[in-house]
C-alpha cells in the first residue's frame, strides 16, 4: 500500500510530515532515503491540504446556514 492509498487522521499526518521535514533539514539522510522521504512528505502534504480544504468548506457552509437563520429571525 502506498502513502497515497492510506488515510490517516490530520494530526498524525501533520506530525509525520513535520518529522520528515526535520529529518530532511538535518542533512543526515542519504540521497535515496531523502527522495523516498520527500515523496512521503508530498503525499502527506496533499492529504493535509485536502483535509483542511474540506474542513474550510464545511465551516463556510455552516456559517452561511447560520447567517440565513439570523436573517430569518
Amino acid at each position: 500500500m502506498t502513502n497515497a492509498e492510506r488515510t490517516i487522521d490530520f494530526e498524525t499526518a501533520l506530525r509525520d510530515l513535520e518529522t520528515i521535514v526535520r529529518e530532511l533539514e538535518s542533512g543526515d539522510v542519504d540521497l535515496d532515503q531523502g527522495l523516498k522521504k520527500f515523496e512521503q512528505g508530498i503525499d502527506l502534504y496533499k492529504q493535509c491540504r485536502s483535509t483542511l480544504e474540506s474542513a474550510e468548506k464545511k465551516i463556510r457552509i455552516l456559517s452561511d446556514s447560520l447567517k440565513e437563520l439570523d436573517y430569518k429571525e
